[in-house]
């Protein structure tokens, strides 16, 4: 897989794996709602995560979460520009928006944003990847069904990775349509997926790998780690995070998308070592 030379920095795929650090400048995140978003705090927490190792970081002001309300643009403009502007007077870090709106998009890229992360596929917004494409800069593209209000409802699949599989390759072609060079996907853990369906997602992630783009895995804290081990806390999945990211490595994730950067770090920098260098070797 072709390496990505970004203005920022340089991602050669399967070398190593690398961290996105999960920034959420909302009130209303699973796990970190209402941390993060004042601008102080925000910036605070940025540093943090460059220090304990983040390759990427990952803001968003809308929240994803289940049932979640949608924001107004404006007030989605409000919450994600201004931190990215700080963000990008103080460090180098490459920096992705989570967003579903190509307005947000365009004015994080003027901010200083690198890349764009749509949990919908760009399927949300028509106007999403004609706007990367004139950007020219990456896209990540999640497989979900439905909006993050009405996704758990919409849980049923005649052959689960096969359907991942087809909608990503579609989403594929269309942002190479629209002149996007540089797509990676993402199956979309715990977006209108149950419990045993998540767990066959990270089992069968090589599955994946025939897209040839490279592959993000977002398990942080999410529901599922907290039904294997009864912790209704998502601050103290922790660990359990830390096996799932350990099994999406071994099974083909480019990338982590993760709220406890020094622990995964530690994850990643291990499983690198006896899997990665092992193919190599």
């Amino acid at each position: 897989m072709q390496a990505w030379e970004l203005p920022r920095s340089t991602f050669h795929w399967g070398q190593r794996t690398y961290i996105m650090g999960v920034l959420n400048v909302t009130p209303d995140s699973f796990s970190d709602g209402g941390q993060f978003n004042t601008l102080e705090n925000a910036i605070a927490q940025a540093a943090q995560m460059i220090e304990d190792g983040a390759d990427i970081l990952d803001i968003g002001g809308q929240s994803t979460r289940p049932n979640a309300d949608e924001v107004t643009l404006q007030e989605e403009l409000d919450r994600v520009v201004p931190v990215i502007e700080a963000i990008r007077q103080k460090f180098e870090i490459p920096i992705s928006v989570d967003t579903t709106r190509s307005q947000v998009a365009k004015e994080a890229i003027a901010a200083g944003a690198d890349m764009i992360n749509d949990i919908s596929g760009a399927v949300f917004d028509s106007e999403m990847l004609s706007t990367v494409g004139k950007l020219g800069v990456p896209i990540i593209l999640m497989h979900m069904k439905g909006t993050p209000k009405t996704m758990q409802s919409l849980t049923q699949y005649e052959n689960l990775i096969q359907e991942i599989n087809e909608f990503l390759q579609e989403r594929i072609e269309s942002a190479i349509a629209h002149g996007i060079s540089q797509i990676m996907i993402d199956p979309g853990i715990g977006f209108a997926k149950k419990y045993d369906q998540n767990l066959e997602i990270l089992r069968r992630l090589e599955a994946f790998q025939a897209l040839n783009c490279p592959i993000l895995v977002g398990a942080s804290r999410k529901s599922f780690i907290g039904h294997i081990l009864d912790q209704p806390d998502p601050k103290k999945r922790v660990w359990g995070t830390a096996a799932a990211c350990v099994s999406a490595i071994v099974n083909g994730a480019d990338v982590v998308r993760v709220h406890d950067v020094a622990e995964m770090r530690d994850a990643c920098r291990v499983t690198d070592a006896i899997w990665r260098e092992k193919k190599e070797g």
